[in-house]
């Protein structure tokens, strides 16, 4: 595990300075996060209040989130433009829920969420920086929380790369 932590590093430092930047990718990918929740607030306001209003709010919004989007899904390959938007969809609502059982001091639970949210975000750039083909992932992920998963590979490489404190 730990070689291919390594030799994913590797090819990641190789690519050429400014092809890729982390810092940005990551801020993206909050804004998105909340850009699909957004959508789905638009959603359930919709047919709560039965205001149409809404559900045009939801297409602007919606709108945004594709374009954006396409600014780390580039030239997506079979459904990994829906994959990217479902990875980031989950690992949002993991953390909420994590959130909420901190709140409720169970601490443990919370940690469980947070870390599947986090190997779930991960994947997210594991794809998206072509570090893995998709068809490699449905011969090679295992039960969350494993610590030999290719999930928790990629939160491995994740932690070491993204910096979101770089400007």
């Amino acid at each position: 595990m730990e070689d291919d932590v390594k030799g994913w590093i590797r090819k990641i430092e190789d690519m050429k300075k400014g092809e890729i930047d982390l810092s940005r990718d990551e801020d993206l990918s909050i804004a998105l996060m909340n850009l699909i929740s957004l959508e789905e607030h638009f959603y359930f306001t919709a047919m709560k209040t039965n205001n149409q209003k809404y559900l045009e709010m939801l297409n602007s919004v919606r709108n945004l989130r594709k374009t954006l989007l396409g600014k780390i899904v580039t030239n997506p390959q079979g459904e990994e433009w829906c994959i990217s938007k479902h990875l980031l969809a989950a690992s949002m609502r993991l953390i909420e829920v994590g959130t909420k059982e901190l709140a409720k001091n169970n601490e443990k639970e919370a940690n469980i969420y947070f870390k599947s949210a986090f190997e779930l975000y991960s994947l997210f750039f594991a794809i998206n920086m072509k570090m893995i083909e998709t068809k490699e992932l449905e011969n090679n992920i295992q039960e969350p929380n494993n610590n030999s998963s290719l999930m928790h590979k990629f939160s491995l490489i994740v932690k070491k790369i993204i910096d979101c404190c770089k400007e």
